[in-house]
């Protein structure tokens, strides 16, 4: 049996505990945040409507089956996105003090939200309609952070991003973008998605560093067209499609051995992106091989 004062002695440490890990909640913080988030949803809703659908036919709202187009590519974006949106709202709510399962909670639906609405903007667009795959991939995206974040309160599995010069936009500039920042959008060809994860979360005693990864990484090459596989271009060249598997190294920035929180929690946002590594690549039933690949 414990004296009075030890058990007064160990409630004064458990409650210290519960404060570092825990952050007290900050109703300033909180007021702000909602704000800004809110803003941002809707200015963004506003800016996306007057800009990206200006000049659109539109129709009655409309779903649309989007699944089978660009070797679902697009579906990998959706994933990502909401992923990272339920990420940056987590990171939020808890810098305003709220605990841990609030805030991936909040994560969730903040992430879901915004591209539900988002989706229906495409609703109303003739040549568009809301896509219940795109929802599926969002859910899947977000449904990834917040398991996690209930199961292990940190994100062992980490999706990354990683874009580089493809030589098939000339072919489709309309389609796949003429400039960078259209590339970098629309070009699928150029884009990488990564699962990046370290084996040494799921082991207690070993000295496999926690920030280094294995990253296993999608994306597609010669895909010139949402549907058909094969595009020929008017000079008379022809392209296959075809899927890829890449096998990769990679840094987790968010458990690099970092004190300072504010510095640590900048360090952080470089999980965005995946660093060039050597790379093993399955271009179909192909393998090859780069020192580099980002």
């Amino acid at each position: 049996m414990f004296s009075q004062s030890e058990k007064v002695g160990n409630d004064v440490i458990e409650d210290s505990i519960s404060t570092i890990i825990t952050p007290p909640f900050r109703k300033g913080r909180t007021i702000g945040v909602s704000t800004g988030i809110g803003a941002v949803w809707a200015g963004s809703m506003i800016g996306l409507h007057g800009i990206w659908y200006k000049g659109m036919e539109r129709s009655k709202w409309h779903t649309f089956d989007d699944s089978r187009e660009w070797l679902q590519m697009d579906k990998a974006g959706h994933v990502y996105t909401a992923n990272k949106i339920s990420g940056l709202t987590y990171d939020l709510y808890r810098w305003a003090g709220w605990q841990n399962k609030s805030a991936a909670w909040m994560g969730f639906g903040v992430s879901m939200g915004y591209l539900f609405t988002l989706e229906s903007l495409d609703a109303t667009g003739k040549e568009w309609g809301f896509s219940w795959s795109d929802m599926g991939a969002n859910t899947l995206g977000s449904g990834l952070f917040l398991a996690q974040q209930l199961i292990w309160k940190e994100q062992r599995f980490v999706l990354k991003f990683s874009y580089s010069h493809s030589p098939y936009a000339q072919h489709r500039p309309k389609t796949l973008g003429s400039t960078f920042p259209e590339r970098l959008l629309k070009d699928y060809n150029g884009q990488t998605y990564w699962l990046s994860f370290t084996p040494a979360t799921f082991f207690e005693n070993t000295k496999f560093p926690k920030w280094l990864c294995l990253s296993v990484g999608y994306g597609v090459d010669a895909k010139l067209n949402g549907i058909a596989n094969e595009f020929t271009t008017i000079d008379g060249e022809t392209f296959t499609a075809k899927r890829q598997m890449l096998l990769s190294l990679d840094i987790d920035f968010s458990k690099l051995p970092i004190k300072k929180p504010w510095l640590k929690a900048i360090v952080k946002q470089f999980n965005y992106l995946k660093l060039p590594f050597p790379t093993l690549i399955l271009t179909g039933n192909e393998w090859t091989g780069k020192w580099l690949y980002f």
